[in-house]
């Protein structure tokens, strides 16, 4: 009887981790018109517009949840999709990436977690997954942020930043008179 007990907990156990684990691998390359940095440094010629860089890796289980619930969520997609070049960086890929002038490798591509270099740029040394950067018009880094955002988190963000408030606007002041257009 207790083996039998025992196999119906493991059962369900595996049941509800399924359930977890096919939740937080939905893709979003429907929603969200993901590209190469390469890319939208090149669309940032004809039509100026900031970057938006998700910098992840295939092992973090935020960086899925944050793919599945944040990235997913139809006014974040459009936003970016509309306000934003939208690149999508794995800070442990092989290839190597040209951006402002320079080639940014992966020193180690064989290695286990090797990050590549351009996510140790952008990052500044900070590896923390996921994080996201915002670049401007002409290509230069505005900030990092680190770890995972609601919807609701980054919704603001994305407002903040596309209209120049980080410049000299105040954050708190910001937010405390913010619309969000998330129900």
């Amino acid at each position: 009887m207790k083996k039998i007990k025992n196999i119906i907990i493991s059962l369900v156990c595996m049941f509800f981790y399924n359930a977890l684990m096919s939740q937080d691998t939905v893709t979003t390359s429907a929603a969200i018109n993901w590209m190469s940095i390469e890319e939208a440094v090149r669309l940032q010629q004809n039509e100026p517009r900031k970057i938006f860089m998700d910098i992840y890796t295939d092992w973090c289980g935020w960086c899925r949840r944050m793919d599945a619930q944040t990235f997913s969520h139809p006014v974040i997609a459009k936003y970016l999709n509309e306000k934003y070049y939208a690149v999508k960086f794995n800070a442990e890929q092989k290839d190597s990436v040209v951006f402002q002038g320079v080639t940014f490798f992966n020193q180690n591509p064989e290695g286990n977690r090797s990050s590549h270099d351009l996510a140790v740029a952008l990052l500044q040394g900070r590896m923390g997954y996921p994080s996201v950067v915002f670049i401007d018009e002409e290509s230069k880094v505005i900030t990092n942020i680190p770890g995972y955002k609601t919807p609701n988190d980054l919704e603001p963000i994305l407002n903040f930043i596309l209209n120049n408030l980080y410049i000299s606007g105040n954050w708190e002041e910001f937010i405390a008179n913010f619309q969000s257009e998330i129900e």
